[in-house]
């Protein structure tokens, strides 16, 4: 067995590269303490690359009457903006209304308390349209009319990931991935972690403290704790399909069916549209999660009942599933079960505790870091200070949240040689940081191998030394979304590259 890291005692280990994970790893290394971050895959690769990528309230929780995690959940709309407004942005949904589901009095009631009970400042409030005169009603079918447009954001999921992750880094936590926690075992006041390396070599770490933000995983990792998993969770699968783009305009859309569920349509990529997402309980394996055929079809059925384009499975370009751990509340239906999330601290008095986190979304991932440190402050007397994490930006995030504009006119005067549309992706991703790696390049040679739609071998090598990327997939899928547009030979030879220099 390695003997790598078994001398050295982290205060907190926090094991699960997810959304939750990274942001307790960023908000305790911001506050002094040593942290260990320990991934069984690549960071964000299960169910916080997964979503629908939005930073939004959840309008429609509040009438299922979860007032309490929509005003949480719209309180950091703006704050997450603020700390990172290359991968996030305002995005304005329109909701059509549509006889005989819900009527206008409680979608109007609805969004009124959606304006005002979450600390709106910036974003624009909610506006009645007509559907027939308005640019987003030109792509739908005949006969809508009264509609409502309202303010939430968008995020790139994956790399707000990767972003907490690279934060808590230059923290000095110790970020591994693919390092796969096999067993836990308490001992004399702290965890021993026996893991399985990416080389496949046994290894041990030890920490005062474990955090399990494994997500769908989070019983099982008690299991190998040796704690008891009698939990009510549920699990639910959410699925996603992306289509060439339906419409040209930049407003999104929320969509209400006729069995009580809604879905979004979401401008995605420049050149294709968004749709998702579904609500399934989920009693199969975790590590292949795929959208099934009968959820494809749904959602393409969905579409068809607003989209004057009517799609079919055949016009889907890609589609992909989560599965979201949720905290089991009785909800007969998975779609009204609670997006919530609760925090349980274990240990008898002298025992190493563990933290395990159960349920949660994505927008309130900040806030419930910070709970986690209220938590864990009386356990680690190293956590110093109040929660920081609101008010330094993520990495590239370093400039105003309305100044994304000028972030990406600068790129396009500096690098002329790069494309917009290239220019624009790069901006979104990096920020601020994309200059660390375009450097001083003038022409597109001087940024080595181009192995397609602007991604260079500088940006590869950038992954790769910054950005925990092992393999074409991490690059494509979770780095950027190029995957959208690599076709199969552009992808060997990417593949090829890695594996050389692995």
């Amino acid at each position: 067995m390695s003997s790598e890291a078994a001398d050295i005692i982290h205060d907190l280990a926090v094991i699960g590269g997810g959304i939750n994970g990274c942001g307790i790893a960023r908000d305790a290394a911001g506050r002094g303490a040593s942290v260990l971050l320990l991934e069984k895959g690549d960071l964000a690769g299960g169910t916080s690359s997964a979503s629908t990528k939005l930073i939004h309230g959840g309008l429609r929780y509040l009438e299922h009457y979860e007032f309490a995690l929509v005003r949480e959940s719209l309180s950091e709309r703006e704050r997450l903006w603020e700390i990172a407004p290359h991968i996030i942005h305002p995005m304005r949904f329109v909701l059509p209304w549509v006889r005989g589901l819900r009527p206008r009095w409680l979608l109007r009631l609805g969004l009124f308390l959606y304006d005002h009970i979450g600390g709106r400042r910036a974003l624009p409030p909610t506006q009645s349209i007509d559907l027939r005169r308005h640019p987003a009603g030109a792509p739908l079918k005949p006969g809508f009319g009264r509609g409502y447009v309202y303010s939430d954001g968008w995020v790139d999921d994956a790399r707000l990931v990767i972003l907490n992750a690279r934060d808590a880094a230059d923290r000095g936590a110790d970020i591994r991935t693919r390092t796969e926690v096999t067993r836990l075992e308490r001992d004399e006041g702290y965890w021993t972690l026996h893991a399985r390396q990416p080389s496949g070599e046994a290894a041990r770490f030890q920490a005062r403290v474990v955090v399990n933000a494994t997500g769908p995983s989070v019983l099982d990792l008690l299991a190998r704790a040796d704690q008891p998993t009698d939990r009510p969770m549920r699990l639910v699968r959410g699925s996603h399909i992306v289509v060439p783009r339906l419409f040209d305009h930049g407003f999104a859309y929320f969509f209400q069916l006729p069995d009580g569920r809604i879905f979004f349509a979401i401008p995605y990529e420049r050149d294709f549209t968004l749709i998702g997402t579904t609500d399934s309980d989920h009693d199969g394996a975790l590590d292949q999660v795929t959208a099934s055929a009968e959820e494809v079809a749904y959602l393409c059925e969905g579409a068809n009942r607003y989209f004057d384009r009517r799609i079919a499975p055949a016009d889907v370009v890609w589609s992909y599933a989560g599965v979201r751990p949720l905290v089991d509340d009785g909800s007969g239906k998975p779609e009204a079960a609670t997006r919530g999330y609760r925090l349980e601290l274990e240990g008898e008095e002298g025992e190493a505790p563990m933290l395990s986190v159960f349920g949660g979304k994505i927008t309130t991932y900040r806030h419930l870091a910070a709970e986690a440190m209220d938590m864990l402050k009386p356990l680690l007397p190293v956590l110093s200070g109040k929660d920081w994490t609101a008010s330094l930006p993520l990495p590239g995030g370093d400039f105003p949240m309305t100044g994304l504009a000028d972030l990406l006119a600068g790129l396009s005067r500096d690098y002329p040689f790069l494309d917009p549309p290239w220019i624009d992706r790069i901006g979104r991703a990096y920020g601020t940081v994309a200059r660390h790696w375009l450097g001083d390049a003038r022409r597109l040679d001087d940024l080595g191998i181009h192995f397609g739609h602007g991604l260079t071998e500088a940006e590869v090598h950038y992954l790769i030394a910054r950005e925990w990327a092992r393999t074409a997939g991490d690059i494509l899928w979770r780095r950027t979304k190029l995957g959208l547009r690599f076709d199969a030979a552009q992808t060997a030879r990417l593949s090829r590259w890695l594996e050389e220099r692995s």
